[in-house]
């Protein structure tokens, strides 16, 4: 047998089979760790405010962020910053001293909301009737949009304050929606603890 043609099948077949490009199996799609807070809580204080509640001890009270006080800036307005997640809730209180004026500020609650509709998948909208006798709305936005969640409460009288929650992040909707689920549950103590003050107090 001639061992020089066998000898350069063998070499051809080796260098065929070291040649070929590696083959890449695909890694499952990894996030971040999140490291979540211990869940406790605090009385909302501001003797500027008419009502309290009960927010995040790993959340911080601070002045709403671009605000000015300008002649008809309401009086209570302020921002639940949590640093953990970097995210906001900018709150805003306004008296109601008209029918009128409580339809528009009705209105205004809905027409914020909807602006998403523009990147929005769908908007939630669910009715808010806490066991203090608070009502109201929240929306919960599904999709990428700026504010994934807002609510407003009232007593349809003489307060309404609005709220929408923000995160100051570029992250994947997908990896954020634990932090999200987190911060919402939260909220929604807010919303559950939440009572207009009386007069006077």
């Amino acid at each position: 047998m001639n061992k020089i043609p066998f000898l350069v099948l063998a070499v051809t077949a080796f260098c065929f089979l070291t040649c070929k490009e590696p083959v890449y199996n695909p890694k499952p799609r990894t996030y971040p760790k999140v490291n979540y807070p211990e869940r406790a809580y605090q009385a909302f204080k501001k003797s500027e405010c008419a009502f309290t509640f009960e927010y995040p001890t790993y959340a911080q009270i601070t002045q709403n962020e671009g605000i000015t006080q300008a002649k008809n800036t309401p009086d209570c307005i302020f921002d639940l910053f949590i640093p953990a997640f970097d995210s906001r809730l900018h709150c805003t209180y306004y008296q109601i001293n008209s029918q009128n004026e409580f339809a528009e500020l009705w209105n205004d609650a809905f027409d914020l909301a909807n602006k998403h509709n523009v990147r929005a998948e769908y908007i939630e909208e669910n009715k808010i009737q806490n066991a203090k006798g608070v009502g109201g709305f929240a929306f919960d936005i599904k999709g990428p949009a700026a504010s994934p969640f807002q609510f407003f409460l009232t007593d349809s009288t003489q307060h309404f304050l609005r709220a929408s929650l923000y995160f100051n992040t570029q992250v994947r909707q997908d990896s954020m929606a634990p932090v999200y689920d987190f911060v919402i549950e939260d909220l929604m103590k807010i919303v559950e603890s939440f009572e207009w003050k009386e007069a006077g107090k």
